[in-house]
């Protein structure tokens, strides 16, 4: 995936370091082409996944799936988003270093990964107007695409509380 990463890695280029793990500039999932492009299908069928891929995801569904009952009944701590962030900032990173996608599941993850970079941005608190707890239904909803895009044995969507 590294070679086909193209757009994610334009995006990492505008990575900012901050303790715990790099953080995404504010804006910075609006210059990925990937994001207007529209989610299909690999001719009806989901897309294939990579064991790199499959454990990042699994990590990020787990904490996310963790933290929005809180974040739903606003209890979850600034501390506590920060971790979140933090860990998604690190998920993203072991993705671009490890999957290895055909070209265009590689081009369908793009479309979700910008989505869960605006999220994690959200959650981090550098989304001017949008909620911290905005950032993390975000991030469960986009999980929830990958998941009915990707073919990822045992996947469970995200639980997300109605309002």
């Amino acid at each position: 995936m590294k070679t086909h990463f193209s757009r994610l890695a334009l995006i990492l280029a505008l990575v900012a370091p901050v303790a715990g793990g790099p953080a995404f500039a504010a804006d910075a999932h609006h210059h990925d082409a990937a994001s207007a492009a529209p989610l299909t299908l690999n001719h009806g069928q989901k897309w294939e996944t990579d064991a790199p891929l499959r454990l990042s995801m699994g990590k990020l569904t787990q904490a996310v799936g963790t933290a929005l009952p809180a974040a739903h009944a606003g209890r979850l701590s600034d501390a506590q988003y920060d971790a979140l962030g933090a860990q998604a900032n690190q998920e993203f990173a072991y993705i671009v270093e490890h999957c290895k996608l055909a070209p265009e599941a590689d081009a369908a993850l793009h479309v979700i990964l910008a989505d869960m970079i605006s999220g994690t941005e959200a959650v981090s608190g550098k989304q001017a107007g949008q909620s911290r707890a905005s950032g993390v239904v975000q991030l469960a909803q986009a999980l929830n695409r990958y998941g009915e895009y990707f073919d990822h044995p045992g996947w469970q969507d995200v639980s997300i509380p109605q309002h």
